[in-house]
């Protein structure tokens, strides 16, 4: 009950990431219209800024994983969600407005270090994918709660859009008091504190059922086989490249896309802005629904399996919406995005936040999230920067269709490279994958 108390409370970081991460498609266009900004001005300062904040989150976040602790850095990142939904609400200016969501970024990309490799260090090998999956089912679940309060809030005014990023200071505040409850990972004080008298109690409260000096030991063992700390040893290639195949082809899905820019889709498709809000909110819940379908298959299926029934979908849906796009015939795009996320959610959406944060040996847990989060995010930087003006550039029909090409080498790699972790202890993922 402790283990699921303290994922569940840690977890809720990934809540603040999907709220912070939707809750700007409500605004996009009011802002851009208020400050009357060119699109290449808006997509650099107000729709990509947080994202470059979260590159930066992701790229250093593992080092106050590693020197201060996975528990304070999860508090930190509390500080900066605040910070950032009060600023952003209130910002006189656009670049005001860019600095706060530029903080929010921060928190973003730290969570999403700091949160899964905390979950998966204390969680057992049998429940560690549906524990890690909490992370990321607080994360759709804030993309649905940002879409329908955007979709409650759209009519209130013309400050409409300062309520809806405004109302992310309630979930951030509830985050930053529930945080302090939680306890320390207890691989992090094994292997940095080298505190075995703490990380031995907290063993024995989170795996009653293990012997405490059996966990002590493999994590011992595992200490002393990283015999390099660095990431770049020619020791951990493998593992490198899985985590950089999977963060990879989850942006080059589209996700991103579709989540900051549904509305706008939409809209080009013929549907009305208030019929676009409200579709957009149909998606979110889709995208949990599914998110609990991958939560309860991950650790019977696998994470591979899961994978593969997502490349499908991708492949699919993204196609249909590409031809739609191409032949100007838009019946039935609503649902195809909707099956879209749905893979999404069963597949990538699923199990990226578990597989990189269990692949890297303990010692360089924090780095090797850091890395695979770095991709990811620098990624969904790139295409928010660049989308405003590629939607007034190009139809949707040649961007859906790059997706879908990207979906088809994720399938391969799928099918033929990446292997199966499911049921195998963090120790014993280390001595398969790092040779």
């Amino acid at each position: 009950m402790k283990i699921f108390r303290w994922s569940v409370t840690v977890a809720l970081a990934g809540f603040l990431f999907g709220f912070d991460t939707a809750v700007i498609s409500g605004a996009d266009q009011p802002i851009q219209k208020l400050w009357q900004l060119s699109d290449l001005f808006h997509g650099t300062f107000i729709m990509s800024m947080a994202l470059w904040g979260t590159v930066i989150g992701a790229m250093f976040g593992g080092i106050p994983c590693n020197t201060y602790g996975r528990k304070n850095t999860l508090i930190g990142i509390g500080v900066l969600y605040l910070v950032s939904a009060l600023g952003s609400a209130l910002a006189p200016d656009p670049y005001t407005f860019s600095i706060m969501r530029f903080i929010g970024g921060l928190g973003v990309g730290a969570s999403s270090v700091a949160a899964p490799i905390y979950i998966s260090e204390i969680a057992p090998k049998e429940k560690r994918g549906r524990l890690v999956v909490l992370y990321q089912f607080m994360l759709v679940l804030g993309i649905f709660v940002a879409y329908a309060s955007n979709w409650l809030i759209g009519d209130t005014g013309p400050n409409a859009w300062r309520f809806m990023l405004g109302a992310e200071i309630i979930p951030a505040a509830l985050y930053f008091a529930m945080i302090f409850t939680v306890s320390e990972s207890p691989r992090w004080l094994m292997v940095y504190k080298h505190d075995a008298t703490a990380a031995r109690k907290l063993l024995m409260e989170l795996n009653p059922d293990r012997n405490p000096d059996e966990l002590l030991e493999e994590i011992q063992h595992s200490e002393t086989e990283t015999t390099s700390k660095s990431l770049w040893s020619s020791r951990y290639k493998t593992v490198i490249m899985l985590a950089f195949a999977v963060a990879f082809f989850n942006q080059l899905s589209g996700i991103n896309f579709v989540i900051y820019y549904a509305p706008r889709i939409l809209e080009a498709t013929g549907a009305g802005a208030s019929a676009a809000l409200f579709t957009t909110a149909g998606i979110g819940l889709i995208n949990i629904v599914f998110t609990m379908l991958g939560m309860y298959l991950i650790d019977r299926s696998g994470r591979r399996t899961l994978l593969i029934i997502g490349s499908i979908g991708y492949i699919v849906s993204l196609s249909f919406v590409a031809r739609a796009f191409y032949t100007e015939v838009f019946t039935g795009v609503p649902i195809l995005l909707i099956v879209f996320v749905a893979a999404h959610a069963i597949g990538q959406g699923a199990i990226i936040w578990v597989y990189i944060s269990e692949i890297f040996p303990n010692q360089l847990r924090a780095s090797g999230q850091a890395f695979g989060c770095s991709v990811h995010w620098v990624l969904a930087a790139i295409i928010t920067l660049v989308m405003p003006h590629v939607l007034n550039t190009f139809s949707g029909g040649p961007i859906f269709a790059f997706f879908a090409i990207m979906m088809v080498l994720q399938l391969l790699f799928s099918l033929f490279v990446m292997p199966e972790t499911k049921g195998i202890s963090l120790e014993d993922l280390q001595k398969k994958l790092v040779k």
